[in-house]
């Protein structure tokens, strides 16, 4: 071996490791750290957030989302406790059409008429002012809120259930079950939705008013409610069970469904645990633009005198009722029109956010 080599040696005793020098003991072994050969670049640095996670983060940062929910919150809580807390506040004072004495309870509900008083501006007494009847504007409007939304949200549950089951069925199972839920639901979109409101509302209205007046909430004259509700119901869902049906048919066909039916999964079991949780999304983002236009059919049928009846109210009942004083008392409409155009205006951006929200290619960046 020549001085050369001797240097190398010398100067990189790693390389050569005499065997017994090196401790093959297990403990030796099992402690012995073993090197790593991931580059920092490889490293994970943060973690991987579900695409549902990303998705309703992106939801809630929007400022439709908190717009509307805050917007309809408020609604709602004026709509629930808004009557009692109103009807405590103020003084009793003597009418001078009758001469009883009237306290708050009573001239601060949406159904009291004071025909000396009609069409006040808004006062310390009426916040919102009088109809042309002398009713309390606010009061009214607080009930119109309670039957428009109860209504709305009644809709929208039956539009839940019955679209998601009817949609998942359809594709799931196929066959004659697809076809006959198919048929079905072409037969309820042929029909025209609204002149069978005004059918239904004008032939069982009068049943309606009698049977159904003393129902919790609804109130004297809302009667007719029941039948808003059973028309709209019978005919909200076939939009979202389509949009249920052509989603889950890609569905039934990925791996993991696949994988549930080779593990013995019941078709029920799939259907409810692996392919439901998957619709939720565009089930929502449906019912909630389906609300929209059911607070404007419920609208529109009473704006044509159909739907609830005097002395009840609802948003729509009021702009009819004020739609000849427009000219001298634009008040009276006014109040009533506003409500109605911010509440559908902040269901459509809760459904606009819920879309953006949930589809990544039409997303734009907040």
């Amino acid at each position: 071996m020549d001085g050369s080599e001797k240097n190398l040696d010398a100067q990189s005793p790693d390389f050569i490791t005499p065997l017994d020098s090196v401790d093959l003991s297990p403990f030796a072994i099992q402690s012995a750290e073993l090197p790593s050969f991931t580059s920092p670049e490889q490293k994970p640095t943060s973690k991987s957030i579900s695409h549902l996670r990303e998705s309703l983060g992106h939801f809630w940062r929007d400022w439709r989302t908190k717009f509307s929910l805050v917007v309809l919150g408020l609604f709602v809580l004026l709509a629930l406790a808004g009557p009692p807390i109103y009807q405590r506040i103020g003084g009793s004072y003597r009418s001078s059409s009758d001469g009883l004495v009237y306290g708050p309870a009573a001239y601060h509900s949406y159904s009291h008429e004071e025909l000396v008083r009609q069409d006040e501006l808004p006062s310390s007494q009426y916040w919102l002012g009088t109809d042309q009847v002398g009713r309390d504007i606010l009061a009214r409007l607080m009930q119109g809120m309670l039957i428009s939304l109860g209504l709305t949200i009644a809709v929208a549950i039956v539009d839940f259930g019955l679209g998601l089951l009817i949609g998942l069925l359809a594709a799931y199972y196929g066959g004659w079950i697809d076809q006959l839920l198919a048929r079905f639901t072409d037969l309820i979109f042929a029909f025209p939705t609204f002149l069978f409101l005004v059918m239904a509302a004008g032939i069982l209205g009068p049943i309606a008013d009698n049977d159904f007046d003393h129902i919790p909430l609804i109130g004297s004259g809302g009667g007719r409610a029941v039948i808003i509700f059973l028309s709209l119901a019978l005919f909200v869902w076939p939009s979202t069970a389509r949009l249920v049906r052509g989603q889950a048919l890609q569905l039934k066909e990925q791996q993991f469904v696949e994988a549930a039916h080779t593990s013995g999964t019941s078709n029920w079991g799939i259907m409810w645990r692996h392919i439901t949780p998957n619709l939720l999304s565009i089930v929502v983002f449906s019912v909630v633009l389906d609300m929209a236009g059911t607070i404007e059919g419920e609208a529109g049928i009473s704006l044509l005198g159909i739907g609830i009846q005097p002395p009840g109210s609802s948003i729509g009942l009021m702009i009819s009722s004020a739609a000849p004083s427009i000219a001298s008392h634009p008040w009276e409409i006014m109040v009533p029109t506003i409500a109605l155009t911010v509440i559908v205006l902040a269901f459509a951006f809760l459904g606009d956010a819920f879309q953006d929200a949930f589809d990544p290619a039409g997303r734009v960046k907040l």
